[in-house]
């Protein structure tokens, strides 16, 4: 089973970008994140005729948004509010295999990384210090075994994650509160990096280029926010994984690219 995650930055605008990452990679199962349009108004026919006729999708209208599209059949989990917001951030499923699904869209922080000045980065700490809460209470309660979680972070948590590990550290998405919260996370339930399950941590890897680098190529000055990880009963299944970089030329293009896992379900 490919599971392929990616922030398509309005999912109307690219949706020709998703026919090519189906005809590229053939994925079984796509979460979006940042889709930008109320569910009445999503795409559900154009993305049917690319084959997937299963999908979760919560919506709004021109922010955030969250979806699952699927060739394979599944049960929609519908999704949760965090912060107290109905900002349409996390969409889950059932899969087959006893697979639980989940797709997240962390808020991205803003600019300054000051939770006491910036309401947006408080934003972010609590979303992830509530995510934290969450998986700890789903070990806890002897949750799903099989679960993996994607989504666009919205944190770069490796040195080799960001293309200058000095020169981001007071830089919103690679600030070590920002890491610090993310680690919580992945601990609460021993989640395990599928990405960098099969890609060392010393080799340098990105997922996002700014839209301000007039040659992102050139530059190179990437992060990598976006993730998909995995409960430790998955390790076994997981067979590679991959970014997919030169989705990062597809015009119009998305700040973001898709990150790619193969499970055996």
């Amino acid at each position: 089973m490919r599971i392929v995650t990616w922030n398509i930055n309005s999912v109307r605008l690219r949706l020709a970008h998703v026919e090519r990452l189906t005809k590229t990679l053939n994925p079984d199962v796509i979460c979006l994140q940042e889709t930008k349009v109320q569910d009445p108004d999503f795409p559900h026919d154009a993305l049917a005729g690319y084959g997937y006729k299963y999908r979760a999708v919560r919506g709004m209208k021109n922010y955030n948004g969250v979806a699952i599209l699927s060739r394979i059949p599944f049960s929609a989990n519908g999704g949760d509010d965090w912060c107290g917001k109905q900002d349409c951030r996390h969409a889950s499923a059932h899969l087959p295999g006893d697979i639980e699904l989940h797709n997240f869209y962390i808020p991205s922080g803003g600019d300054i990384p000051d939770p006491k000045v910036n309401d947006k980065f408080a934003h972010k700490l609590q979303f992830m210090t509530e995510l934290a809460a969450w998986s700890k209470k789903r070990k806890r309660g002897g949750g799903a075994k099989r679960t993996v979680i994607v989504g666009d972070f919205n944190v770069a948590p490796l040195e080799t994650d960001v293309w200058s590990h000095k020169q981001l550290l007071d830089v919103v998405s690679h600030t070590p509160v920002e890491v610090e919260h993310l680690e919580r996370l992945r601990a609460a339930e021993d989640w395990l990096d599928a990405v960098r399950h099969f890609i060392p941590p010393e080799q340098k890897l990105y997922s996002w280029w700014s839209y301000r680098a007039r040659d992102w190529r050139a530059s190179d000055r990437g992060r990598r926010l976006d993730h998909i990880w995995v409960t430790p009963p998955l390790t076994a299944s997981l067979r590679r994984a991959e970014i997919v970089k030169d989705a990062r030329d597809w015009m119009p293009a998305s700040d973001h690219v898709p990150v790619v896992v193969d499970i055996d379900p």
